[in-house]
């Protein structure tokens, strides 16, 4: 009897001491205190260094790429090398875009013209401006040496496929020149693809891809370049995917369940980009954000932007009209909306009353949706500063830090942060090149 006492004895004590370390440790976790805003920062702040922050979609204007006025200076523009230092944006993908035109002769060899002089002044600046503060890379392991050496990454996008004209030869020529991902439309139809303005009269030029825009698609596959599908028409893009056998991306574009408009990419499209492996990379454009927040600000806006414009002698242009323009047209406007934009946005500072602007919040219930929707492995980043984006929070390249912080402060990890702002782009421009190689390979 003894013995049974003295071994039920100890076998109760063993029991309270497990429960005891159980109830400890349990209240030592619900003890653990959330992060103070300070310690928020500060974590923060450790990520967004060690991470290399890519933004796909940075539009240029090629008076800014000279000797005397150029990214090395503080301009009004929202990228520039000291914005990139200031905000930590690491890798910015520079855009040669070119602005919808006829379909004849004359206004492919004007939009060709227009391509290479913003291939040479992206050249300019990586090669005789600041090339000890910015250099040009084409593939991953490049973007990864250049950072390595305390650098700033330029890279190159096509948006509209237009300025190639009907010479298919002239997707390798701008791949040579370091074109690494175009789309095939702007806004409107190009000869290679519809574009997603058909949708507001429900016209369209060749019910997705015409027959030349099928072989860029094949070619595009076979020198290495990214396909994006952020303008191009929603049955453009089902047959890019159908014929593509490399993965695509979006390269500026956001949820279309969250804000209707026909820049953004429905439920269904983001599966076929699941299952195509490519990425969506969220823009911040406020009209593709929040369209009730968007609207009611944009009231205050364009009339305070209309008055600022006025004072420089610019009419005011709705960003519906700028298909209406030339090229150079549409250049000179941008350049003067660019100088209207800080005036106007010191200007508000002081209004009361205004509706709250769409903001860096916004933007992540984007990234949210989209990593919930299709998984972490297809989300990425983009901006599309200096072609109409920028949001409260996010208005240019000095504060590209506040994004790292909104993304912490839901919970992110270093690890999905650090392939949101570059690791998931830069996994499928391995992918395409790789496609490339094997295509060479059996040729």
């Amino acid at each position: 009897m003894k013995n049974t006492l003295s071994f039920f004895t100890v076998s109760l004590l063993v029991f309270t001491c497990i429960v005891a370390v159980s109830c400890d440790n349990k209240t030592k976790e619900t003890k653990e205190e959330p992060m103070t805003e300070a310690q928020l920062v500060a974590k923060a702040k450790e990520i967004h260094q060690r991470v290399i922050t890519l933004d796909t979609h940075c539009d240029i204007n090629v008076s800014n790429f000279t000797d005397s006025i150029n990214y090395t200076q503080e301009l009004e523009t929202q990228v520039t090398l000291p914005k990139m230092k200031q905000g930590g944006l690491d890798v910015a993908w520079f855009i040669v875009y070119t602005g919808q035109d006829t379909l004849s002769a004359e206004g492919y060899a004007k939009a060709y013209e227009n391509a290479i002089s913003k291939f040479e002044a992206i050249h300019k600046l990586t090669e005789e401006i600041a090339p000890e503060a910015i250099a040009l890379a084409t593939t991953s392991d490049e973007v990864r040496a250049i950072h390595s050496k305390g650098k700033k990454v330029a890279m190159i996008g096509i948006e509209n496929g237009y300025p190639i004209g009907m010479d298919l030869g002239n997707v390798e020529k701008f791949y040579n020149l370091g074109g690494r991902y175009m789309s095939l439309s702007h806004n409107g139809h190009s000869q290679l693809s519809d574009s997603n303005t058909g949708e507001e009269d429900n016209v369209w030029l060749h019910n997705g891809l015409s027959d030349l825009g099928k072989e860029v698609i094949v070619e595009m596959n076979r020198v290495g370049m990214m396909i994006d599908v952020s303008h191009p028409s929603k049955e453009a893009m089902k047959q890019m995917i159908e014929l593509s056998q490399a993965p695509l991306i979006a390269s500026h574009s956001s949820a279309r369940a969250l804000c209707n408009h026909s820049r953004n990419l429905d439920d269904e499209q983001l599966q076929w980009m699941k299952e195509n492996g490519g990425v969506i990379q969220t823009v911040a454009l406020a009209s593709y954000l929040n369209t009730e927040k968007d609207e009611a600000r944009s009231k205050y806006e364009e009339t305070v932007g209309k008055e600022i414009m006025d004072s420089l002698g610019v009419q005011w242009v709705d960003r519906k009209d700028f298909g209406t323009l030339d090229n150079e047209a549409r250049e000179s406007y941008f350049d003067n909306y660019m100088k209207m934009l800080p005036i106007r946005k010191d200007k508000m500072k002081d209004m009361k009353g205004l509706p709250p602007a769409v903001n860096v919040s916004d933007y992540v219930d984007h990234i949210d949706y989209l990593v919930e929707k299709i998984g972490i492995d297809h989300v990425g980043i983009s901006s599309d500063f200096d072609g109409g984006g920028g949001i409260e929070g996010w208005d240019d390249a000095s504060e590209t830090f506040n994004v790292t912080l909104e993304l912490v402060r839901r919970g992110y990890t270093e690890a999905q942060i650090a392939q949101l702002w570059s690791g998931n782009l830069l996994r499928v421009l391995d992918e395409v090149q790789a496609v490339a190689s094997q295509m060479k390979n059996k040729a």
